[in-house]
């Protein structure tokens, strides 16, 4: 408990001496936004659409084990790695909103939320946040929103959230920025978005920790494209299962991994490569050649790559079963 007192003190006695109030550089993040926490997983998250240019590199704020944060409206975006930094220290969600908050002479400008590791979530939605302003809360979430076209947007987002149980966090957070949408959303339009998931306890591996990390900088229909990459992703999740496997010499399970990818994404010429090759080193090779026709027509230069995967032992074929495949 001193320890966290002392770090307390020395953070805000920082705050105090750098004199952070409302200035007109303050980047100007209106903004809906969702942080979550999944009562299954213990995982958290945070995402968030604005007419701003690259909304999530000064919004989106979340760290394994820690917590998820959304700092917005004339955005201080000290409030994300300092509430990241108090949460670690062991403050709750709740104590972590009113300390930023009591220290920022421009806290009435401020909209921020935050959900800590043990799904407690807390929010503040300051007096002179443009209107319409506000926030809604539930088990584990709280989603937030000012200068909106009408105060329909925060309660259509809990909703979407709400209904969407049966579904990964990732993808609910996205159905309730839908939902924000629908209803009216921001009063100048949609510019970019941004979503970041992490894991519920650190590996010690930043990159692993991240669970999910995508960005739509600028974009006619940001969250149309950002639902549209969390899918790629899911994909992609499904490619590196199947490498794995297939280091591991996992055939069966390499070839379901490459198929559940390719199911996601058919229109993808590598994750249809890749199911290819491993189809042949499962005893496929029938059933891999049309696959392969179908991959060099649309680009001779993955014949050439075939060829290459021999002497690394990535494709495990004999002269006469390589010259078939050429053939194709």
């Amino acid at each position: 408990m001193k320890q966290i007192i002392v770090l307390f003190i020395t953070i805000f006695t920082i705050q105090s001496l750098m004199a952070q109030v409302y200035k007109k550089e303050n980047p100007l993040a209106h903004t809906y936004s969702i942080v979550a926490y999944d009562t299954a997983t213990g995982d958290m998250g945070v995402a968030v659409q604005s007419h701003w240019f690259s909304v999530g590199s000064i919004v989106t704020w979340a760290e394994a084990g820690v917590g998820a944060i959304a700092t917005q409206s004339l955005v201080n975006p000290d409030f994300g790695p300092q509430g990241l930094a108090l949460l670690k220290a062991g403050l709750t969600a709740q104590q972590t909103v009113n300390a930023l908050v009591a220290t920022d002479k421009g806290e009435m400008y401020r909209q921020l939320a935050i959900v800590d590791a043990n799904g407690n979530v807390a929010v503040h939605t300051g007096d002179k946040c443009i209107k319409e302003a506000g926030h809604q809360t539930g088990v584990g979430f709280s989603v937030q929103a000012n200068m909106m076209k009408n105060d329909s947007v925060w309660g259509a987002m809990a909703t979407a959230y709400e209904a969407s149980s049966d579904l990964p966090l990732a993808e609910r957070m996205v159905a309730a920025m839908e939902a924000a949408q629908s209803v009216g959303g921001d009063i100048r339009g949609k510019q970019s978005s941004a979503i970041l998931v992490v894991r519920a306890k650190p590996t010690g591996k930043i990159w692993q920790d991240r669970l999910v990390d995508l960005r739509v900088e600028d974009h006619e229909i940001p969250i149309v494209e950002l639902k549209r990459l969390v899918k790629v992703h899911r994909a992609y999740g499904h490619m590196n299962n199947g490498d794995v496997a297939m280091e591991e010499g996992d055939i069966d399970k390499a070839i379901e991994e490459y198929g559940a990818a390719e199911a996601l994404f058919p229109e993808n010429i590598e994750m249809q490569y890749w199911h290819a090759v491993n189809l042949v080193n499962a005893g496929k090779l029938k059933e891999a050649l049309p696959m392969f026709k179908t991959i060099f027509s649309a680009n001779e230069d993955w014949r050439l790559l075939t060829e290459r995967l021999i002497e690394p032992g990535l494709l495990n074929v004999n002269k006469k079963e390589l010259k078939k495949i050429l053939k194709q």
